[in-house]
């Protein structure tokens, strides 16, 4: 039982990819970035990354290549910068 689970689980990662930047067009979502060492945000548009770094790289690798405009670190975190859900929960 334990290589049918395993050969299961192989299939299941294979289909399992980070959404590129392409992708990001049809949603109309821009692309989220943190310094993970100052904490400095900002949203950058799809297009400029696009023009810059082509439209096939995945989102989370985007990060690799940027500097923070902040402190110059080279440690940023990207994720598509999905709409607000509003308030989900409040708390007094």
């Amino acid at each position: 039982m334990a290589g049918l689970k395993r050969r299961w689980q192989n299939t299941r990662d294979d289909k399992i990819s980070a959404i590129t930047v392409s992708e990001l067009v049809s949603h109309q979502v821009d692309v989220f970035c943190w310094c993970n060492r100052c904490t400095h945000h900002a949203v950058l548009a799809v297009q400029m990354l696009i023009d810059q770094f082509g439209p096939n790289i995945p989102v989370p690798e985007i990060g690799a290549r940027l500097r923070c405009s902040g402190c110059g670190a080279k440690d940023i975190a990207t994720r598509p910068n999905w709409p607000s859900l509003g308030l989900v929960a409040r708390h007094d």
